[in-house]
């Protein structure tokens, strides 16, 4: 495999960045994930936390070097991330469940497929046309039967990570990749306040995804001014075009069986390891997990 890829997360106007993400691969496989840890119920960053450490750990048991089953993959790592998070509220005996959306991709072989519970999208573009995306779990985009002409509150969730009730999941059909071909995970803090054909003109603009992702991020945050959501995303172009003046990308050709990288620790927590999760901490594990991407690319110049 080879790809391009750049992650970014800020806080904007909120007191603290709930936003989670990173990404995982072997040598023929990689695994992408986003949680937006949710606001109006306590430690949305705990969810969203546990969630990618959850779906990690399981990805680091499975993909050897590919997950074999993609799909019950997806649903089953989703499902144990959601019974990690109830476990979490039972052992500290919670009145409320802290609660996270997600997005989680696999892309191995030639394909890539997809699972979604909340409002975390991902967007696959081609030829600077939207190929798809996902469609949220949200009264906003899946009204009701004879729902009236009130306006929908697009933040009223219809399911989650973390909810007392078992959450909905969605998994794409396997996509056939082609070269070229931009991918990119976010929360509702890129897509809330950008509407589609801009997110797509700026993923399609012929800069590289490590420009294309921070303009996206800068443009969120300037569209919500002072009460801007947290902005996270992750952007990935699929068997980048070594040409000059792109990203070289991360080529996996020359990882041994066994071997796995990960940006996120993969792992279940400990309630001290959760504690140490401040907004300083992970500004800077964003900023050397980029840097290492850059100097990667550099080296293979």
């Amino acid at each position: 495999m080879k790809f391009s890829i750049f992650q970014v997360s800020r806080k904007g106007g909120r007191l603290k960045n709930e936003d989670r993400m990173g990404y995982c691969y072997t040598r023929e496989s990689g695994l992408f994930v986003l949680a937006d840890g949710m606001g109006g119920h306590p430690e949305g960053e705990v969810a969203a936390q546990l969630a990618l450490q959850t779906i990690a750990a399981l990805y680091q048991r499975e993909a050897r070097p590919v997950v074999k089953d993609v799909k019950a993959f997806l649903t089953s790592a989703a499902m144990s991330a959601h019974q990690q998070i109830m476990r979490y509220a039972g052992n500290k005996a919670m009145l409320d469940t802290p609660r996270t959306t997600v997005v989680a991709a696999v892309l191995q072989g030639t394909t890539a497929q997809w699972l979604h519970c909340g409002d975390s999208r991902l967007y696959v573009v081609r030829d600077g046309v939207l190929l798809t995306r996902t469609r949220d779990h949200s009264h906003a985009e899946r009204p009701r039967l004879n729902a009236g002409p009130e306006p929908v509150n697009r933040n009223l969730l219809l399911t989650c990570l973390g909810s007392p009730t078992a959450p909905l999941f969605d998994v794409s059909a396997p996509l056939q990749l082609q070269r070229g071909d931009r991918i990119m995970l976010c929360s509702d803090g890129v897509w809330g306040v950008l509407d589609d054909a801009v997110i797509v003109h700026t993923l399609s603009s012929g800069k590289p995804v490590s420009d294309a992702a921070p303009d996206l991020a800068e443009m969120a945050l300037r569209a919500g001014g002072t009460h801007s959501d947290n902005v996270t995303l992750i952007a990935l172009e699929w068997e980048t075009h070594d040409t000059p003046g792109r990203d070289a990308g991360i080529s996996t050709d020359s990882i041994s069986d066994g071997v796995f990288a990960s940006t996120i620790q993969a792992g279940m927590p400990s309630d001290s390891e959760l504690d140490d999760l401040d907004e300083d901490a992970i500004e800077r594990s964003i900023a050397e997990i980029n840097e290492a991407i850059r100097r990667s690319a550099a080296k293979r110049l």
